[in-house]
């Protein structure tokens, strides 16, 4: 095959795949598979049973790396007054919103509501956050960050920065944004379908996400 066309059928293989996507993100994976010809060694790749299909395999992956990122959150947060990553998340996503509701913030972190309402509570306890009114519906509180709690997610910001470059140490800018390219949109998908997914039946989600076209 000509080398321009095969070129040109390589991207719109892609843009299919990935819509809205730029000429640099396809040069991007373009030139990272390229690269990246050799067969992967999933012997090396996780411990224990190897999963069945690549699909199943990214997943284990993927998993296994947020449980390290936990693991390690907890002693790059421990100096920062900070129990765990997901105390830093849920200030984290207090800051980015104006004085939020309590299950504005829990929903956009993914949290279930009994397990985010926890953290805030303890949140609250250390004096990190503190309980508003809301003047819309006195029924309900909102949360912000208190002086004491924005010192500690200063240097909690700088934690988690650290961490991040040590974990992605070995690979290379273009290689992370790549990942990020390819991955983004299942994260904004089911972010988006979380909240009304999250009182179904898996069957039922099931269902719904796979007779999507």
């Amino acid at each position: 095959m000509n080398r321009t066309v095969e070129l040109v059928t390589t991207w719109g293989a892609y843009e299919e795949k990935h819509p809205g996507c730029s000429i640099e993100d396809f040069c991007r994976y373009y030139l990272l598979q390229q690269k990246q010809q050799a067969p992967v060694n999933t012997s090396k790749l996780t411990g224990g049973q190897q999963p069945p299909t690549p699909e199943a395999m990214l997943m284990k992956v993927m998993g296994r790396i947020m449980r390290l990122h936990e693991l390690y959150s907890r002693i790059s947060l421990g100096d920062a007054g900070l129990g765990q990553f997901e105390e830093f998340a849920l200030m984290h996503g207090v800051k980015q919103r104006k004085d939020p509701r309590k299950s504005e913030v829990i929903y956009a972190t993914i949290y279930e509501l009994s397990t985010g309402s926890d953290l805030l509570n303890r949140l609250r306890e250390k004096g990190y956050i503190m309980e508003v009114p809301d003047a819309a519906d006195r029924r309900s509180k909102r949360v912000k960050i208190t002086a004491k709690g924005e010192k500690i997610l200063q240097h909690a910001y700088k934690r988690m920065g650290q961490l991040v470059k040590m974990l992605l140490r070995d690979m290379d800018e273009e290689e992370v944004l790549l990942c990020t390219q390819l991955l983004q949109n299942v994260e904004i998908k089911f972010s988006e379908r979380w909240p009304e997914d999250k009182g179904r039946s898996f069957d039922e989600i099931y269902t719904s996400v796979m007779s999507e076209e």
